[in-house]
């Protein structure tokens, strides 16, 4: 059940348990005016039983501890300890006075993460964007080179990228992932043979065997391939084994499996299949491989970087627009970002009301159908042409430099974009995402990037508030020059 907040907590209001006031200029509470609560909240309850259950958090505590996890980048048992000792803290997640006390049990974060989804994450921040434009247009200042112009005609700069978040996973290794896959199916055997009737023995599972030819294989430090499709071969019989038994024990045992080894088994089962199919057909391709047991949602990501050609993790295209990124595409499965393109620009009009008049992306983005549809619409796509380039000719001279500048002019355009994945990664959590489960994993991603935008806000924010002291500073020097000069000159 959720029940919606009829009160927001009054900043002049809060009680300080030593005296005083909260400051106004503090970043949380600066951070706080810029979420519209009332907005997301309405998303939030449509989650819960209106009048059943019992009464779940308010969003501004939910997604305000999963902001503050991301900012401070804290564990959250010591997330809840910092809450507790912060009023500031406590004032951004709508507390109406300082207590003295645990929030909330650290367990919560999780729920949090899965009831605050990504997609729900997509939404919120796409509210805040909307936000900022709405700021902007309000404010007498003109936009910036790349944000949305006035409708009716082609403006503002789009500029679009692909990139992967690793998952905070082990480096995956066949051999290494059927040892651990045997290791699980002997656990649930030890698990099914304490339920079997009195005189019943226990199967035997070779385990100490199969433990001692997987470390004999592992100590190699470059093994053949013939000592590779061995090692492959014996531990995949061992599972193999395994899992007959548990079949049989399942039958024989007064004891049941858990909901989670019934998955685990559910994900070896299936690798089992693929790691066969890979052995038999002397290949390193599969579809939809499964590349960690307790993550079976990962992929290989191809990247073709210096310091690997793969990437273990979720792959997302991103827009950015005015220093504001929004994630367009989220995907476990490798994909060409080139195909996100045209719906990237036409929700670039949805939102500013026209197209943009440049995309600065990637090579990979310059394909005949984006290109027939940029040239359509009157937008610019960054990059060479397509086909034979023009020949150093002194008739194609000028023409060739005005290309290689136009060129160098896109490239530097498009650097914000590797800024924020740079940022993301080192700043933020999206260069190891340490959540297990897909949902909690989609959430926190969708967050870095909600975090970061509101850092921009926030960021703006303060720059104008002390650009509105400077102008009112050199108004009133102004006013006072004015008047000594003007005595000055009637003296």
């Amino acid at each position: 059940m959720y029940r919606k907040e009829d009160t927001t907590p009054e900043f002049e209001r809060f009680h300080v348990v030593f005296g005083g006031k909260l400051k106004p200029t503090n970043r949380w509470v600066i951070l706080a005016d810029l979420i519209p609560w009332k907005k997301i909240e309405e998303k939030y309850a449509e989650l819960f039983c209106k009048d059943n259950g019992r009464p779940a958090f308010s969003v501004r505590v939910a997604l305000g501890a999963l902001i503050l996890k991301e900012k401070m980048k804290s564990a959250d048992e010591e997330l809840v300890l910092q809450i507790q000792e912060s009023q500031y803290l406590q004032y951004f997640l709508g507390f109406e006075g300082y207590r003295d006390e645990l929030p909330f049990d650290p367990s919560m974060m999780v729920h949090f993460r899965k009831r605050l989804s990504g997609k729900i994450l997509k939404e919120v921040n796409a509210m805040i964007i909307e936000a900022q434009k709405k700021r902007m247009e309000g404010s007498a200042e003109p936009p910036d080179e790349g944000s949305g112009g006035s409708a009716g005609k082609n403006s503002g700069t789009l500029i679009v990228d692909a990139t992967c978040a690793p998952e905070d996973m082990r480096f995956p290794h066949d051999v290494s992932l059927l040892d651990e896959a045997r290791r699980k199916t002997e656990k649930v055997i030890d698990h099914l043979a304490r339920g079997l009737p009195e005189g019943m023995e226990k199967p035997r599972t070779y385990r100490r065997r199969a433990r001692k030819e997987f470390l004999t294989f592992i100590r190699n430090r470059k093994p053949s391939v013939q000592k590779i499709r061995k090692a492959l071969r014996q531990q995949m019989q061992y599972v193999e084994r395994n899992l007959r038994t548990i079949l049989q024990l399942q039958i024989e045992s007064d004891f049941h499996l858990t909901e989670k080894q019934r998955k685990e088994l559910g994900v070896i089962e299936t690798l089992l299949r693929q790691q066969r199919y890979l052995h038999r057909h002397k290949t390193w391709s599969v579809e939809k491989r499964i590349l960690s047991i307790s993550k079976p949602h990962v992929r290989p990501i191809a990247r073709g970087k210096a310091r690997g050609m793969f990437e273990f993790g979720a792959k997302l295209s991103l827009s950015l627009v005015d220093g504001l990124a929004e994630v367009h595409r989220l995907s476990w499965e490798p994909y060409n970002e080139c195909s996100d393109l045209i719906e990237q620009v036409e929700n670039y009009k949805t939102r500013y009301g026209n197209y943009p008049e440049a995309v600065c992306a990637d090579k990979i983005y310059r394909t005949r159908e984006n290109l027939q549809y940029c040239k359509d619409k009157g937008i610019r796509l960054s990059g060479p042409k397509l086909g034979r380039p023009f020949q150093d000719t002194e008739k194609n001279r000028e023409r060739l430099k005005e290309i290689r500048r136009q060129e160098r002019l896109d490239e530097r355009l498009r650097i914000p974009v590797e800024g924020k994945f740079g940022e993301a990664k080192r700043r933020y959590s999206l260069g190891r995402v340490m959540t297990r489960l897909k949902e909690t994993s989609e959430s926190s991603i969708m967050l870095v990037f909600l975090v970061m935008n509101l850092m921009v806000i926030a960021r703006r924010k303060a720059q104008a508030f002390f650009v509105e002291i400077f102008r009112e500073i050199f108004l009133v020097v102004e006013g006072l020059l004015v008047r000594y000069f003007w005595v000055i000159e009637f003296d």
